[in-house]
């Protein structure tokens, strides 16, 4: 099988992506019918989030109350001397607030995303000026200068600059005035990062493939985002490479060891969500044949992820698991709804479970969360 299938990659071709196949129950008839009907997810929008104007106005109030909100601050920083120590706001201008530096960016990223889908949102304007004062010509030379540190190197390897390319990424695509300032500001940080992941995916032996912030499939997946977008061909095709290398191989995950009790992403489904972007569409069935059989099945089901303190900050991680594993399920539906489109409902129950909590839950959560949810219902609308 895996001789057959590395042919194919040398013979294939990508297929185009199709439109989402979606399939209404309008009548059940009896509850062992509607349990199997909820089972195959055939009961599409029983669960389903609508993403309107009103959520949109919810979700912004998230990032609009951490970008300056500066402690609590957990800085992750390693010291090379005494003089290193400082305030968030001296040691990262631009993405000081919301308790830690990714968390900080990919707020930022929340804030543009919900600007490009609802340009006409209650606080457009206070966005557009927040969005203006941080991420500044001066500001982004003063993250700059955090990672030229000398003890600086692998500082948010690879989460953190994965969400630096992602927020690059939606800029990129953002037909507005501002996007040029702030692409232009942006710069010379977002071609650090990428030479970053230049210079360290060689280096890697090895995929990192926990449930948390190191997991090397999530880093590789908004990475090649942003080289497909830029059209930066030497990112794009290390990743492909390097993807490959760790995981062409791979055989029966085991998704029953999942999740972790502290995973925000799935070790398994994170590595779908980059090898269904760089394998040909045969190859990928192929690969998943070999490595998650069971996502191909029209039963197919997954229990969320259960919180039982959203006020801990490594527990409420669950949450984010939820809408982590759904922007993978509508990435397969989006990419190839002749073969997943039974998946929705699944995803949408995860995304249904967790979504209710975000606005007025503690600090906790309510400082990342919302980015997850919001790049969930992204994705289910596949944008």
């Amino acid at each position: 099988m895996k001789k057959s299938l590395l042919l194919l990659i040398a013979v294939s071709v990508f297929a185009c992506k199709g439109e989402p196949q979606v399939k209404e129950v309008t009548e059940i008839e009896s509850d062992s019918i509607k349990e199997k009907s909820v089972l195959n997810g055939e009961m599409l929008g029983t669960n389903k989030i609508e993403f309107t104007k009103e959520e949109a106005n919810r979700l912004a109030e998230l990032p609009l109350n951490c970008i300056n909100t500066e402690y609590p601050n957990k800085l992750n920083q390693t010291l090379e001397n005494k003089e290193a120590i400082g305030e968030p706001t001296e040691l990262h201008p631009a993405f000081y607030g919301c308790f830690d530096w990714h968390s900080s960016v990919h707020a930022h990223w929340s804030m543009v995303s919900l600007l490009k889908q609802f340009p006409d949102l209650n606080k457009a304007e206070t966005i557009r000026e927040k969005l203006k004062e941080s991420l500044s010509a001066n500001n982004i030379q003063g993250e700059i200068a955090y990672f030229n540190r000398e003890q600086s190197d692998s500082f948010e390897r690879t989460y953190g600059w994965a969400w630096l390319l992602k927020l690059a990424d939606e800029i990129e695509t953002w037909n507005d005035p501002l996007a040029d300032e702030l692409k232009q500001n942006l710069s010379p940080l977002t071609n650090l990062i990428a030479e970053r992941y230049l210079e360290f995916l060689p280096k890697l032996n090895y995929p990192i493939r926990v449930g948390e912030h190191a997991n090397t499939a999530f880093g590789l997946s908004f990475a090649y985002d942003y080289a497909v977008a830029v059209e930066n061909t030497e990112l794009k095709e290390l990743i492909s490479k390097r993807a490959k290398d760790f995981y062409l191989k791979d055989d029966d995950c085991p998704l029953t060891w999942e999740p972790g009790g502290f995973d925000f992403l799935s070790p398994c489904l994170e590595e779908v969500n980059i090898m269904r972007r760089i394998l040909p569409k045969n190859a990928f069935e192929m690969w998943l044949d070999d490595f998650l059989p069971e996502l191909k099945s029209s039963d197919f089901n997954m229990e969320v992820g259960e919180v039982s303190d959203r006020t801990d900050g490594k527990l409420v991680h669950l949450d984010g698991l939820n809408f982590s594993r759904a922007w993978v399920f509508y990435g397969l539906i989006n990419q190839y709804p002749d073969k997943f489109s039974h998946l929705q409902g699944v995803a949408d129950r995860h995304v249904a479970y967790s979504f209710p909590n975000l606005v007025g839950d503690s600090y906790e959560g309510g400082h990342w969360l919302g980015s997850f949810a919001l790049y969930a219902l992204q994705e289910s609308k596949g944008l």
